[in-house]
């Protein structure tokens, strides 16, 4: 009797070892249909881009599109899921272009200036 509950003992332990020490748990999600889009256009800054994305829970379909410093606009629009991975096609809208005469950065000054302006202190 000793034997046997020995080797039990032994056998249990044994199963509950994991066969990888060092694997992370794994939790799986059911999957979640979303959709979500954003844009920004500021003719003050020159910022202008957006995205857009609807997702089924198991493939996401989307694209999203940015104006370049040449001028020319870029859309990428794509479609991801598990088995074909992510797949993106670019695209391209208007011509490059380059200035003839080059100068110094433009900078914007602030639309609001603070009114507190602290002083240094000299002791």
């Amino acid at each position: 009797m000793f034997k046997v509950a020995t080797l039990m003992l032994v056998l249990g332990v044994t199963l509950a070892i994991p066969s990888d020490p060092y694997s992370q748990p794994t939790y799986k999600a059911e999957p979640m249909p979303y959709n979500f889009a954003y844009g920004v256009k500021d003719d003050y800054a020159g910022t202008d881009f957006g995205q857009n994305e609807d997702s089924d829970g198991n493939t996401v379909k989307g694209s999203y599109n940015v104006v370049l410093p040449d001028g020319r606009i870029q859309t990428v629009n794509y479609v991801a899921d598990h088995y074909n991975g992510f797949q993106a096609q670019v695209s391209y809208k208007g011509e490059a272009q380059y200035p003839h005469e080059y100068g110094p950065a433009i900078t914007f000054k602030p639309k609001y200036q603070p009114s507190y302006n602290p002083q240094p202190s000299y002791q």
